[in-house]
C-alpha cells in the first residue's frame, strides 16, 4: 500500500466514523432559552418546533416581503412577535442582546456560525410598550402606500389580513 493509498484510507475511515462519534453525544449543543409564553396550545410556537427550526428564515423572509412590498402586516411569523416571546430577561431583569449566547437567536446562530442582519434595523429585545405602528400612514418604511388602492385596501391585502394569521 502506497503512502497516498494509506492517507486516502485513513481519511475515508475518519469520515465514516464521524457520524457515529457525533451520535455518541459528545458534540456540544446550544442552550436555547425557553419562550415566556405559548403562541398556541398545540405547538407552543406559531408552528411545530421542528418546522420552525428548519424554516424560520424562509417564513421571516416571506413575511418581510409581504410587509415591505405590499404593506401587509400580520402577527404570525413577525420578527417582533418572535422577539417579544422568545427573548426573556435574566434573573436581574436584563435582556441579552443579539450576539450574546443567552439571546434566543444568537444561541443557535453563534453555535452554527451563521450571521444575520435582522438586527441592524430591528429590535433584538422585546418592545416595552404597547405601541404599534398605525396601518399605512406613510410614515413607517414598512407601510408604503402600496396596501391602499385609492382609499380602499386591495383584495389581496384584505385576504392576507383576514386569513394571514390562520395559515
Amino acid at each position: 500500500m502506497s503512502l497516498r493509498q494509506l492517507i486516502q484510507t485513513t481519511i475515508l475511515a475518519g469520515l465514516i466514523a464521524l457520524p457515529f462519534t457525533v451520535q455518541a453525544g459528545d458534540a456540544p449543543t446550544p442552550e436555547i432559552p425557553k419562550a415566556k409564553e405559548k403562541a398556541t396550545e398545540e405547538y407552543g410556537c406559531v408552528a411545530p418546533t421542528d418546522y420552525m427550526r428548519k424554516n424560520h428564515m424562509d417564513e421571516l423572509m416571506h413575511k418581510r416581503d409581504k410587509t415591505l412590498r405590499k404593506g401587509i402586516r400580520t402577527r404570525k411569523f413577525s420578527l417582533a412577535e418572535c422577539i417579544n416571546c422568545h427573548v426573556t430577561p435574566d434573573e436581574d431583569g436584563q435582556f441579552a442582546s443579539f450576539g450574546e449566547d443567552e439571546h434566543f437567536c444568537s444561541s443557535c446562530h453563534n453555535y452554527a456560525s451563521v450571521s444575520v442582519d435582522c438586527f441592524s434595523c430591528h429590535r433584538d429585545t422585546p418592545e416595552q410598550t404597547d405601541y404599534q405602528h398605525t396601518f399605512n400612514t406613510g410614515d413607517n418604511p414598512h407601510h408604503g402606500k402600496i396596501a391602499l388602492e385609492g382609499n380602499k385596501l386591495s383584495v389581496e391585502t384584505l385576504q392576507v389580513l383576514t386569513e394571514g394569521d390562520q395559515q
